[in-house]
């Protein structure tokens, strides 16, 4: 069993970044595939972005490519999200997630590949 917990979300003006950091409980961190996905009002789940294992291989979302950047830290049980030149449409719930089918983080980008999920922080960019 993993629990997650998510912090760093906020307001912000369009073009400002923001660090989301989730923290996992258990002993097994470095075994799970992370990933971040978030949810806007009205809209279904969808995926922001995954990293393998040992943290040498990510995959992102078109929509945020070259503006958010997600990492690990296994020694601390924590990944996170950096995210740069924020959109209005980046408004959304960001959800923290762990999937057991590492090690490879590739095509895990769907909402059922996911076996742990936080309880999710709100972030909201203003125009």
């Amino acid at each position: 069993q993993v629990q997650l917990v998510e912090s760093g979300g906020g307001l912000v003006e369009a073009g400002g970044s923001l660090r989301l950091s989730c923290v996992a409980s258990g002993r097994t961190f470095s075994t799970y595939v992370m990933g971040w996905f978030r949810q806007a009002p009205g809209k279904e789940r969808e995926f922001v972005a995954n990293i393998g294992w040992s943290g040498g291989s990510t995959y992102y979302a078109d929509s945020v490519k070259g503006r958010f950047t997600i990492s690990r830290d296994n020694a601390k049980n924590t990944v996170y999200l950096q995210m740069n030149s924020l959109k209005p449409e980046d408004t959304a719930v960001y959800y923290c997630a762990a999937s057991q089918r590492g090690p490879r983080n590739y095509g895990l980008d769907l909402n059922t590949q996911y076996d742990y999920w936080g309880q999710g922080t709100q972030v909201t960019v203003s125009s």
